[in-house]
């Protein structure tokens, strides 16, 4: 990883040195995208059909996963795993039902009453990414809240395997949330599928999941085309940055960081400090852990565009950090907690020396489909209330018309909205006489 003393460079150096490597290369990524997207929409089945054999490898004339392929899967899952989806789901669940907006009405003068009811999406699309390892955690992320939120219709796709077959964890994490409709198509033409529908795949409302760089364009551009699916957040490769004091420990910033890098050649991970040593040091123990990693090919090329920076105080650490917005953001300090008001912007942050942010990928309970690319300036992470419709509703009675419908008018007729004025005067004078 390659460190930089903040303070030394001009602002154009700055500027590249946060620069995500998805950004790098958006233009051939937005090129390639497109024409899956519209080869989808034209030929259906057969293009699906035609991306999967050159992209995962595999011919399917069916994608749905049926009740014997499920059977199999939690069959081929060892005791362990099965507790461990099924502990993690708890506890996933358990945060999500405690974070669920309600519905409320009151009365906003006498014979107005205004509500606010709720109601599930009609049909969601959830993307379970599996390129280079499957992340049945993701699953679960998904299916967990769009159940609590009770939307009618799931669907999920997920890359299939050289076999042909979806990853067994997955399946089971799908399945443990009561979603069954599951589909082996991966990558942008799953997103376009959703987003559009073809022959086998239902057209979506909203699509939620992260993905690559492919995946996350392919949901910015569904999100822009006319008739195709709104989008959940841009949740793309993954990335991480620390603010560690003089006081952490190396090591488990060094774990921390080599566990986003792992994700993929475009995750980027950062870390700031105001001091040498422990930058010294982190440096070291990246190279240490690093050598041992089975995924170290993928963890190298993602720290080529990875950053050690050094600054003069804590609080310009955080002045970088809510510039850049991070996905996930660990705080490595003494007393972490007492800096969390300095932090305006991270999809989600992890306090103290053993809040490892893979925790928070698995099992603490929070989600971890979280805002990347700097999105995290103006949305959070997934909830139920991204699977709901918010939907207003009043209720006037000849006593509300009286008390407020004097209001609506003048308003109106500041605005020069005649009919608007007019709508409102003939109740009044309906309910007046």
């Amino acid at each position: 990883m390659r460190r930089t003393d903040w303070n030394a460079a001009d602002a154009a150096t700055r500027a590249a040195l946060l620069r995500r490597p998805v950004q790098v290369t958006a233009a051939i990524t937005t090129t390639t995208v497109a024409a899956i997207i519209d080869e989808v929409r034209a030929l259906g089945d057969a293009a699906l059909r035609a991306y999967g054999e050159r992209f995962d490898g595999v011919v399917l004339d069916d994608w749905r996963v049926g009740e014997a392929e499920f059977a199999a899967a939690e069959t081929a899952l060892d005791a362990e795993l099965r507790n461990a989806i099924d502990e993690a789901a708890a506890r996933i669940e358990s945060f999500h039902r405690a974070g669920m907006t309600s519905a409320y009405a009151l009365d906003t003068a006498p014979g107005v009453r205004c509500e606010r009811v709720l109601r599930p999406i009609r049909r969601v699309g959830l993307y379970v990414p599996a390129g280079s390892a499957p992340l049945p955690s993701t699953a679960l992320m998904l299916t967990i809240p769009a159940t609590l939120a009770e939307c009618p219709e799931i669907v999920l796709c997920t890359p299939p395997r050289r076999d042909g077959s979806a990853d067994p964890a997955v399946l089971y994490a799908a399945r443990r949330s009561g979603v069954s409709r599951v589909l082996k198509i991966g990558g942008a033409q799953a997103i376009a599928a959703m987003a559009f529908g073809t022959a086998s795949v239902p057209r979506c409302d909203k699509l939620f999941g992260p993905g690559n760089g492919f995946v996350t364009e392919a949901k910015r551009q569904v999100a822009m085309l006319e008739g195709g699916a709104a989008i959940d957040m841009p949740a793309g490769p993954s990335e991480v940055l620390v603010i560690a004091d003089a006081g952490a420990n190396a090591a488990f910033v060094a774990a921390d960081l080599l566990s986003q890098a792992e994700h993929g050649p475009d995750s980027q991970v950062l870390l700031i400090s105001d001091s040498d040593a422990l930058l010294d040091a982190v440096a070291a123990q990246v190279d240490l852990q690093l050598a041992v990693l089975p995924r170290a090919d993928i963890a190298r090329r993602a720290l080529q565009s990875s950053r050690l920076l050094r600054v003069d105080s804590l609080a310009q650490a955080f002045e970088i950090s809510n510039d850049y917005a991070p996905e996930h953001l660990i705080l490595a300090l003494r007393d972490a907690r007492a800096w969390l008001p300095r932090v305006q912007a991270a999809g989600s942050v992890f306090l103290g020396d053993l809040s490892a942010e893979a925790l928070g990928d698995y099992c603490s309970g929070t989600n971890h489909v979280l805002p990347t690319s700097g999105a995290a300036r103006f949305t959070g992470g997934l909830n139920v209330a991204s699977f709901q419709l918010a939907i207003t509703v009043q209720e006037v009675s000849a006593q509300g018309i009286a008390a407020i419908g004097p209001c609506a008018v003048a308003l109106a007729g500041a605005e020069g909205l005649d009919a608007h004025r007019n709508a409102v005067a003939l109740r009044l004078r309906e309910c007046v006489a």
